[in-house]
């Protein structure tokens, strides 16, 4: 809550009116044959439905939709600390990697960004399943690989990338001390729930926007983005936490070590595939810094007996200069791009509010389906085309350029 209070005080920004406007269509009762149908937008179901119920309970109040979202990180949190119960993880290290996952500044815009939703949601769903299925592995009880398969299966309608879950379940059974081949014949069910939603992926790929767009290839360079994106999700607390534990020799952290690696390219290799950036976006970012979160955690807890042999306080400062580094860059730089990044928008609405003429976008930062939505979301009006009656207003942005 102290990282994220400032972020609470921001305005809907582009995409989160596209996210309302698909919630309205979607969100219905009526619309879910519809809805299940697609095979773009299944694959968010759960953020869709979430967004369509916040907007009948609290209309268009940007500060719910902020609140819903941190309210979710803030579960996610949990989440992580709970991870505490895998044994290769373990409680010393879960509950100061998720006090570091809390304020991580890395993965705000899967937290800040509204439009951003299907992040936090498969992220729930995901966490849920690997926390059932590691308790499956422990006791044996079906209760347990039930819960793990309804996850698997909410995650799945809350993003693609939640397909994830096979390779971490593979990740689980590895550090497992029994039953392992049971635990490989009993991942059959998910392969085969994964196998078919892949499937009805690319058979809809003629309709699917990601396969048009350009925004993903098969034949993207993705050992490249992989490579990138650990590494900048490793600067710099990662990085000085990864040298600590070398240099101390902490032998006791090592499969620690090698199951957050596992973690961090399992859970960024769905993402790796873009065309549109060298690196993973901040928002995709979210679930992989579960790994990067155990690292600093292990560093921490390495570094601290030393610290404290040197000075009583020197551990409970490390904490506050994490803190303080991490809060300080979202309530500065990530809060003043954010408000910037909503500046368009706002201006819009703000100049369609002044007039009674039908508003023209000439120029805008974003695609002109946001610049019509955010019309049709805030003010209920359509943009206006060529060929529609009446002399339009027109709306620049930046406004200089056009008088």
């Amino acid at each position: 809550m102290l990282a994220y209070l400032p972020s609470l005080s921001l305005p809907f920004i582009s995409d989160d009116y596209v996210q309302i406007r698909l919630a309205r269509e979607w969100g219905p009762v009526s619309a879910w044959p519809a809805l299940a149908a697609d095979a773009l937008y299944r694959s968010r179901a759960t953020s869709l439905l979430m967004t369509y119920w916040t907007e009948r309970a609290f209309g268009l109040e940007p500060l719910a939709y902020r609140l819903s979202s941190l309210l979710l990180h803030v579960l996610n949190t949990w989440l992580v600390s709970a991870l505490g119960r895998w044994r290769v993880v373990g409680w010393r290290v879960a509950l100061p990697a998720a006090a570091f996952f809390a304020i991580y500044e890395g993965h705000q815009e899967a937290v800040i960004w509204y439009a951003a939703l299907p992040e936090l949601l498969v992220f729930t769903f995901v966490l849920l399943c690997v926390l059932a299925w590691v308790r499956w592995l422990e006791t044996g009880g079906w209760t347990w690989y039930a819960a793990a398969l309804g996850s698997f299966l909410l995650a799945l309608y809350s993003k693609e990338s939640a397909v994830a879950v096979l390779g971490l379940q593979v990740v689980a059974i590895w550090f497992a001390r029994q039953r392992r081949w049971a635990a490989l014949f009993a991942m059959a069910p998910f392969a085969t729930v994964a196998a078919a939603y892949t499937l009805a992926i690319f058979e809809a790929r003629s309709g699917h926007l990601h396969f048009s767009d350009g925004t993903f290839s098969l034949s993207a360079p993705f050992w490249w983005t992989l490579a990138n994106s650990t590494r900048r999700l490793l600067w710099f607390w990662g990085l000085l936490a990864l040298a600590a534990v070398l240099w101390l020799r902490r032998r006791r952290w090592r499969f620690l070590l090698a199951a957050g690696a596992a973690w961090i390219l399992i859970t960024f290799l769905p993402y790796s595939f873009l065309t549109y950036m060298p690196h993973v976006p901040s928002r995709h970012t979210y679930l992989a810094s579960v790994g990067s979160s155990w690292l600093v955690a292990a560093g921490f807890l390495a570094v601290r007996p030393r610290l404290a042999a040197w000075r009583r306080w020197a551990p409970g400062a490390l904490a506050l200069l994490m803190l303080a580094h991490n809060c300080g860059y979202l309530w500065t730089r990530k809060q003043r791009q954010y408000r910037e990044r909503a500046a368009p928008t706002e201006a819009l609405v703000e100049f369609a509010a002044k007039t009674d003429r039908p508003v023209e976008v000439r120029c805008f930062p974003y695609s002109q389906a946001v610049a019509d939505w955010t019309l049709e979301v805030r003010l209920n009006r359509k943009a206006w085309r060529p060929g529609d009656p009446g002399e339009p207003a027109v709306f620049c942005w930046p406004r200089e350029k056009h008088p």
